[in-house]
């Protein structure tokens, strides 16, 4: 195998002005390479550091999913089940109907919530959670945000059309419910420390802020402005842990998490976190046409969406080089994360900019070709 490309390829995008990034490529619990370039810091006098810590934003998704896929295994949540079992607050919905809202067709699922079906939307400003923001005092938990959601109209009735949306919040809340703990221990018990992951968390503490990479903003003019390292919209109080973006992490805990799924579900000192029918489940593409047309949208060629992660449905030479069945997502701030359980390959990229298109259309794509050019 030759990664030359690819890091050359690694090596060129501090060009484009981001400050720095990383990235790690595992087979079979081994590690085949990693490499960073550019700096960590805004005035661009530190290097990437191996343990530099980054918002994970939508990422955070890959593991609230995986969760829902244990408990799903377990038999203590089932795909088809209403979100009002667990969540009675979601019982009765309505829907946006013209000027007018209506009730919902059919009950919100668990499948709904996770394939991003459920009509939910990604509005962080609806008047029913900054109702709730005020009457906490900007304390509200994750049950109680998530619970005020419910009364907001839906987009459209349950499963008829697919929108990116705080779905997988809401998702943590039913785990919350099924298992009797914050969403955060749940994680810690059930994913964090059978595979020694102790970078990941809710709570950007003061040791995960001093190793974390300077966050940026990509302006309409092309120039890239520092953010304050506090910096995540979608936590929304110090009590809230957003199973959609909530999560910060290293490199090496993403790709340990990302190597264990690809290798059956389980890591390199034999925990298991899934079955491969869980994981087979957990990729299996959920769009029906009207559902895949808005997804398209988002200019993911090649593939759809299954519960919780793009999933590559469609073979070559669309969507370039690729293995059918290679799964994961990306996040806000330009994290990839790639699973190819055919192969048992992951990947992960950290970058650490916001609004930065690019990154999804051109700099991803890219990765995962000339990943697959090395390996050939």
């Amino acid at each position: 195998m030759d990664f030359t490309k690819l890091t050359a390829y690694v090596d060129s995008l501090p060009s484009l002005g981001v400050p720095g990034c990383d990235m790690a490529v595992y087979q079979d619990h081994r590690q085949l390479y990693r490499h960073s370039a550019g700096s960590r810091d805004a005035a661009k006098t530190q290097p990437v550091r191996p343990d530099d810590t980054y918002w994970l934003f939508s990422c955070t998704k890959l593991f609230t999913t995986c969760a829902a896929m244990q408990l799903i295994g377990q038999g203590k949540i089932n795909l088809d089940d209403p979100v009002s079992d667990y969540l009675p607050a979601y019982a009765q919905m309505a829907v946006k109907d013209g000027a007018k809202t209506r009730p919902a067709k059919r009950a919100m699922t668990i499948r709904h919530l996770m394939s991003m079906q459920s009509g939910l939307n990604y509005n962080l400003e609806a008047p029913a959670i900054l109702q709730c923001l005020k009457e906490t005092g900007r304390m509200a938990s994750t049950r109680q945000i998530v619970d005020a959601l419910a009364k907001e109209p839906l987009e459209f009735d349950p499963g008829e059309d697919f929108l990116y949306s705080l779905s997988h919040d809401v998702l943590a809340a039913v785990i919350e419910a099924v298992s009797g703990k914050k969403f955060s221990e749940y994680l810690e018990e059930n994913i964090f420390a059978p595979l020694g992951l102790g970078t990941l968390s809710f709570t950007l503490t003061p040791e995960l802020k001093g190793r974390q990479a300077v966050q940026v903003m990509h302006r309409e003019d092309g120039t890239f402005s520092p953010m304050d390292p506090e910096d995540n919209c979608f936590r929304f109080t110090p009590n809230y842990e957003s199973g959609g973006a909530g999560l910060i992490g290293d490199v090496h805990d993403l790709i340990v998490f990302l190597d264990a799924i690809a290798c059956g579900g389980v890591s390199a000192d034999g925990k298991r976190l899934l079955s491969p029918e869980m994981i087979q489940l957990w990729s299996a593409n959920q769009l029906g046409p009207q559902a895949r047309l808005s997804f398209d949208g988002w200019n993911r060629k090649g593939y759809s969406y299954g519960l919780g992660v793009r999933t590559r449905v469609t073979a070559l030479p669309l969507g370039g080089r690729g293995q059918m069945g290679e799964f994961g997502w990306d996040g806000a701030a330009c994290s990839w994360a790639m699973i190819d359980p055919v192969n048992r390959l992951s990947a992960f990229f950290a970058m650490h900019v916001r609004s930065f298109g690019y990154a999804y259309d051109v700099i991803h794509p890219t990765l995962r070709d000339l990943i697959y050019l090395g390996l050939e």
